[in-house]
């Protein structure tokens, strides 16, 4: 007997349903069973149903129902993406965007079908997961988040939002933690301070920041779109967005950073009794009766001054120097092109007072990839900022896993797990690194057997001096490609010896 869809969902659903007749489990059982003494299931849709069923439903009894509707899908309800019919060691990339009805299939034109339930948008943006290239073995640390499945927290009055990213999103980022951030046309990030470093990067927009040190040394700038600031553990800052709003990217050396842990003027003030607040400015507590009693965290403000000078406020001890600045204009840093894309590295040798925080912004033109890699002393996060792109994770002995990227995702491989970025799109790919590193640094494949006796590497390889003699003697970062993924050879004759 062959139950239709509907009756077997109606079946998982304990909802009423007449049911034909099913078919007997044991050759001794014959003529129709009741399917309401069997499944406790009502047969008229307007009787009521049980909340518990009996214990008649224990284990096997002869008379239990079973589905015999085949839950492969037919070829003709589902389509194949480019590459998915080839040999399952090639690894493609598989495109599942446009495809109808995508199916977990690789090296073939059948294979296990997904009758669901499934969210087929989630597949067709983790193709990779979905339909894994046969070098992923073993279990791997997650590697990807999407800052669009965080909890999307607003501000007072419309003035922006936050979402974050920490370990309870991504376990395996110990060592880092991102939030990004809006605020609207003049809003604040009011004045705070963090246990944890704050490095930025400006997505979109300008901000005013504010700050002083433990000296007494005052600081303020104007950051735009591509420059990066950062204030140490401790040290108080604001930031203020200017007529046209902006976004940025915030990352913590903490992986449990979270910023509802942030340390709030407002808070301060409300969290210390009138008094004590009164005693410690010298005034009336009649002072703050207009005080916020509550938290502003974001809130709208009046417009900032065009001119910076107007908000230069010194003491004794003057402004910051600039050798100690916490804004590093890199916007106006032009990267060094390499074929296949181009990279700008920020590390402590040009922005000194980011110690610890080494980063490097690259770019990967379609069919290039960020060569092959691992680095040696950091974990690596990633912010992707446009195109799309996929990353293997090796991880020692014998296990990896493949993940794919979009703008808007954090991806994160724990240090010294090697892997590589390959432009799965048809536009160029910007994605920032972070390291926890005083100099921005990694190990490069191609360099390291560049760099080894011919011999040992023929050894272990079992390639041809041809081969061999390509091998780089420095680092690439980002190599060339086809643009065509379903490409196998990428010698330089092989693309009109570019």
């Amino acid at each position: 007997m062959r139950y239709s869809s509907a009756a077997v969902l109606h079946l998982l659903a304990g909802q009423a349903y007449a049911l034909p007749a099913p078919a007997p489990q044991a050759s001794h059982v014959s003529g129709p069973v009741d399917p309401s003494q069997v499944l406790n299931l009502p047969l008229s849709s307007d009787a009521s149903g049980s909340l518990r069923g009996s214990e008649a439903l224990l284990g096997y009894n002869p008379s239990n129902p079973i589905s015999t509707e085949s839950t492969v899908i037919p070829p003709d309800e589902f389509e194949l993406a480019p590459g998915q019919s080839d040999d399952r060691e090639l690894g493609f990339y598989i495109d599942l965007t446009n495809v109808k009805n995508p199916q977990p299939i690789r090296g073939g034109t059948t294979g296990p079908t997904d009758p669901g339930p499934r969210t087929p948008a989630y597949d067709r943006l983790n193709s990779d997961v979905y339909v894994p290239p046969s070098s992923d073995m073993g279990e791997v640390s997650n590697a990807k988040w999407p800052f669009g499945l965080s909890h999307n927290r607003h501000g007072l009055a419309g003035a922006g939002w936050a979402r974050s990213q920490n370990t309870d999103q991504l376990p395996s980022s110990v060592a880092m933690a991102g939030t990004n951030m809006r605020l609207s046309p003049h809003a604040y990030r009011e004045l705070h301070w963090h246990k944890q470093g704050e490095w930025a990067l400006m997505l979109n927009g300008s901000v005013r920041l504010s700050s002083i040190n433990e000296a007494g040394q005052t600081f303020v700038d104007d950051i735009t779109e591509g420059d990066v600031w950062f204030f140490p553990p401790g040290i108080p800052h604001s930031i203020q967005a200017f007529e046209s709003g902006c976004e940025f990217l915030l990352v913590f050396n903490d992986g449990s950073f979270s910023e509802e842990n942030t340390f709030l003027l407002s808070e301060l003030m409300m969290r210390n009794p009138e008094s004590v607040i009164a005693k410690n400015f010298r005034t009336s507590v009649k002072t703050f009766d207009n005080t916020p009693k509550e938290q502003l965290w974001i809130f709208p403000g009046t417009p900032a001054p065009t001119n910076i000078s107007e908000q230069n406020v010194t003491g004794p001890a003057g402004m910051i120097p600039v050798e100690g600045s916490y804004s590093y204009h890199w916007s106006q840093q032009q990267p060094a092109k390499v074929p296949g894309g181009s990279i700008k590295i920020l590390d402590p040798a040009t922005f000194p007072i980011a110690s610890t925080f080494s980063a490097a912004l690259i770019t990967v033109e379609p069919g290039a990839m960020r060569e092959m890699h691992w680095h040696t002393t950091s974990d690596e996060w990633s912010y992707f900022i446009q195109g799309s792109a996929r990353l293997t994770v090796y991880e020692a002995p014998a296990a990896s896993r493949t993940f794919d990227f979009t703008a808007g995702d954090v991806g994160y491989v724990p240090v010294p797990n090697a892997h590589y970025l390959e432009n799965t799109g048809n536009e160029t790919l910007i994605y920032l690194e972070v390291l926890q590193a005083t100099q921005y640094s990694d190990i490069s494949v191609n360099q390291w057997l560049g760099l080894t006796p011919k011999q040992i590497v023929k050894d272990h390889l079992k390639v041809d001096d041809a081969f061999l003699d390509t091998l780089p003697k420095e680092k690439s970062f980002v190599v060339p490609g086809n643009p065509d993924l379903m490409a196998t050879d990428f010698t330089p004759a092989a693309h009109g010896g570019a």
